[in-house]
């Protein structure tokens, strides 16, 4: 069996534990055999991060999908409804990318209507941005699919696991920066 095929495999078990009922998911989670193919990388953190992280964004990406939205351009979008009228440069920064990968988010965006582009009034090389109402409606959409999807994923944790996991992460973020 080659690497592809046993996490092909693990996803498929992943999505099956993430769409049973919520009791049955995390007693699948508590029972979970150990697994010999990748047991010795389970001691490190940034490993066990990652499968996590691909998991959930297996099941982000599918459930953006549905509303033809990718990762990225749900991001930009939230950011936008925010913080109307904040810049192109502002939204790179904010995301953490180039901003000529932020040209296409936005270009993907204002060809759906989803937002629109405009001239800074005090810097004529700089756009503001700003959600049309489809984008704000789009964007209350999204929100609810986000929060039925952190439901899927996190349904095995408690409320101060959640936010013990948050906090967690956010030192580990802030270490890295």
């Amino acid at each position: 069996m080659t690497n592809r095929d046993r996490s092909a495999r693990g996803m498929r078990k992943a999505g099956a534990a993430r769409n049973a009922a919520p009791e049955t998911a995390a007693a699948a989670a508590a029972t979970a055999p150990a697994r010999p193919e990748d047991g010795p990388l389970r001691r490190f953190a940034g490993y066990v991060v990652k499968r996590a992280y691909m998991a959930i964004q297996a099941d982000f990406q599918e459930e953006l999908a549905k509303l033809e939205l990718r990762i990225a351009t749900f991001s930009a979008l939230m950011l936008i409804i925010d913080r109307p009228d904040m810049t192109q440069s502002q939204l790179a920064a904010a995301l953490s990318i180039e901003r000529s990968g932020v040209v296409l988010i936005v270009d993907e965006l204002e060809g759906r209507e989803l937002i629109t582009r405009n001239k800074a009034p005090n810097d004529r090389r700089s756009y503001q941005l700003r959600a049309t109402l489809a984008g704000r409606r789009l964007g209350e959409k999204a929100v609810a699919a986000c929060a039925a999807h952190e439901a899927r994923m996190l349904g095995a944790l408690s409320e101060a696991e959640r936010e013990t996991l948050m906090r967690l992460l956010e030192k580990i973020e802030i270490a890295g920066a």
